[in-house]
């Protein structure tokens, strides 16, 4: 009889490897960062993915006129429920299978997660003109240019994602960095310019334009979102060097990029609650008659 007793723990007799859940040998002594991982992984599956799906489904089925951003939102909506959905995925893959198929999806779905700042800076740059530049704001408020922007944005976005599958994440780090800091800058200027004008609209008077008000909180909620959520790991990224692998791939980068991707609940959730009561009320009673139908 062979002696299993000296073989790795994640190795059975048969010579199979079972992945670590800590991914790396070395992240033994220090796995916790990769339980707050798989913490927020599941997260993003049980909250995030209904709650973009009724974004989706509000914003698709709606009659009345909503924002002019809700095109961008859509969009993103999309993109978070696609990372979402991958979690079991991800999952079995990292626990269980190991396939390298499946680790060029996985990659192919961060690449998709990566450019969703593209969208949250385009709903930015709507509002700024709503508010800062409302003449020449009526001149485009059709939404095929929004359109039009989006069908642009998505061959750059799988663009992106496919060098991310392919050659890896190292291959676009640097306009990962770009895109962060770019989007923080301009969201920067945005909000200084939006409540430059709000601030002198509501000189001698003691209401704000509602409209105007409610854009100042749209370009603030997604200025928190790229400020938490995204640019952390750009922060990070010069100072890689100096860390130790066990450092940076089981402490530093495992953290970082988890709260990155918590931004796929995040997202949702805000734009909800800033809907109006009645039309959250119609979405729900829309879902509850479709599922009805569908059990009948």
């Amino acid at each position: 009889m062979s002696n299993t007793s000296e073989l790795p723990h994640n190795i059975t007799a048969s010579g199979w490897r079972q992945p670590l859940w800590y991914h790396y040998e070395q992240c033994a002594e220090a796995p916790y960062a990769f339980a707050f991982y798989f913490f927020g992984k599941v997260f993003n599956l049980v909250f995030g993915s209904p709650s973009n799906m009724l974004v989706i489904w509000s914003i698709s089925t709606r009659k009345s006129e909503g924002s002019t951003s809700d095109i961008f939102m859509l969009n993103l909506a999309v993109m978070d429920t696609f990372f979402c959905l991958m979690t079991p995925v991800e999952l079995l893959n990292r626990l269980y299978l190991d396939h390298w198929g499946i680790w060029f999806l996985q990659r192919f779905a961060y690449g998709v997660k990566d450019m969703a700042p593209l969208f949250l800076t385009c709903i930015c740059l709507d509002r700024y003109i709503a508010v800062v530049h409302p003449i020449f704001f009526t001149n485009f408020i059709n939404n095929r240019i929004r359109m039009g922007l989006s069908a642009f944005l998505w061959p750059l976005i799988l663009a992106y994602s496919l060098t991310d599958s392919i050659l890896g994440v190292m291959s676009v780090t640097e306009a990962f960095s770009a895109l962060i800091l770019s989007s923080f800058f301009i969201m920067i200027f945005c909000n200084i310019s939006i409540i430059w004008v709000l601030r002198r609209s509501v000189l001698g008077k003691e209401v704000m334009n509602p409209v105007k008000k409610k854009a100042l909180k749209m370009v603030l909620i997604l200025l928190a979102i790229i400020v938490f959520n995204y640019l952390p790991p750009v922060v990070l990224m010069p100072f890689i060097p100096t860390y130790t692998f066990v450092q940076f791939h089981c402490k530093i980068s495992v953290t970082i990029y988890t709260i990155m991707d918590l931004s796929s609940t995040i997202e949702p959730i805000l734009y909800i609650s800033k809907m109006d009561r009645l039309n959250f009320c119609s979405c729900l009673n829309r879902l509850s008659k479709k599922s009805g139908n569908l059990s009948k």
